[in-house]
């Protein structure tokens, strides 16, 4: 019977509450499965750090949270400069919230982090950690800023350009994330540059700028030409000296013009998206993302070199290329070493 016949037949509130059904059928075939609705909704993600939202490090994750929720694939809410003996409370108040993933970085809290997260199992978790992820956790995932790729080619350029062959290095903390874009620098400094030797210092402090600066003006006093600026005040120090200084994670050379030469530049976004995707298809587990801060996933770049342009050697440019080309089709691997890197 034609479908026009067939309601026709029907009392009123029938046709009604056929028409009304149909509609609704229509309207879920329409959208989908509901994993395929899920996927569609915003998600809400919540970050706590421990640093002001300018740091080197944290600046990056917010940063591609920022674009992730201008792009309307999730709701962002962070808390910054959250003391180590607070940051439980701030995750399980973000977890009671209802967010879905929550970010952060758990250097000098983990086993407090990953209590929390035993705690939450259905929210995930995806933070900062010199650790791997364990079977005890599966909500719980690390990264890392593996930028040695980037760092190493910052290292060609800085032998390069550096005439007493003396680079001054001030990191925060000799710990893995730090130690392997220090050695990655150095391996890089020595392909221009083989007899060139390395003061290293790290402060204790992951913002202390005051401490960097002092730090990194002893070294200068001591010989050094280029600075490796792994924390913020050290490019203010080569400045005052009119040394060069080089780059990390961010870029400062509009800030420093006439000092920063090169910037190994980190980007969380693919790292980011990886677990937004996850975590909305349902398929978030424990697992490491470090691989996602490699360039070859585009994790990682070296900054445009800017006012510098044309002042670097075009042979060095042309070495970087290369080893870039390299890194990027697997024929070349950066070494990964997270062992504390010493003056030599």
């Amino acid at each position: 019977m034609p479908k026009n016949q067939f309601l026709a037949g029907l009392p009123a509130v029938s046709r009604r509450q056929l028409l009304k059904a149909s509609g609704a059928a229509a309207a879920l075939s329409a959208i989908g499965t509901p994993s395929r609705l899920f996927a569609q909704e915003k998600l809400k993600v919540a970050a706590v750090y421990t640093v002001p939202f300018e740091q080197q490090w944290v600046s990056r994750i917010h940063k591609a949270a920022n674009a992730a929720k201008e792009r309307g694939d999730i709701e962002y809410v962070a808390t910054e400069n959250v003391s180590n003996t607070d940051y439980e409370r701030v995750m399980r108040e973000y977890a009671e919230a209802g967010n879905k993933l929550i970010l952060g970085e758990v250097f000098g809290v983990e086993e407090a982090a990953r209590t929390v997260a035993a705690d939450y199992p259905e929210t995930a978790f995806l933070m900062g950690s010199s650790f791997k992820p364990d079977d005890k956790n599966p909500n719980f995932s690390v990264f890392d800023n593996y930028i040695q790729d980037a760092s190493y080619l910052t290292g060609i350029i800085a032998g390069a350009m550096t005439k007493s062959k003396n680079i001054g290095m001030v990191g925060g903390f000799p710990i893995p994330e730090v130690n392997r874009l220090m050695h990655a620098f150095m391996a890089g400094v020595k392909e221009t540059a083989p007899e060139a030797k390395f003061q290293v210092a790290f402060i204790g402090s992951w913002f202390d700028p005051p401490k960097a600066k002092e730090t990194a003006f002893a070294q200068i006093d001591g010989g050094a030409d280029i600075m490796y600026a792994e924390r913020f005040g050290v490019s203010d120090a080569a400045k005052e000296k009119g040394v060069l200084a080089i780059g990390n994670v961010i870029d400062t050379q509009a800030d420093y013009p006439e000092t920063v030469v090169a910037s190994a530049l980190w980007h969380f976004e693919p790292t980011l998206d990886k677990a937004i995707s996850e975590v909305k298809a349902g398929t978030f587990k424990a697992a490491d993302y470090g691989i996602y801060s490699f360039m070859k996933h585009g994790g990682c770049s070296l900054a445009p070199l800017g006012t510098f342009e044309g002042k670097v050697p075009a042979e060095v440019m042309a070495k970087v290329a290369e080893k870039e080309k390299a890194i990027k089709d697997g024929s070349f691997t950066v070494e990964i070493n997270d062992t504390e890197p010493k003056s030599s």
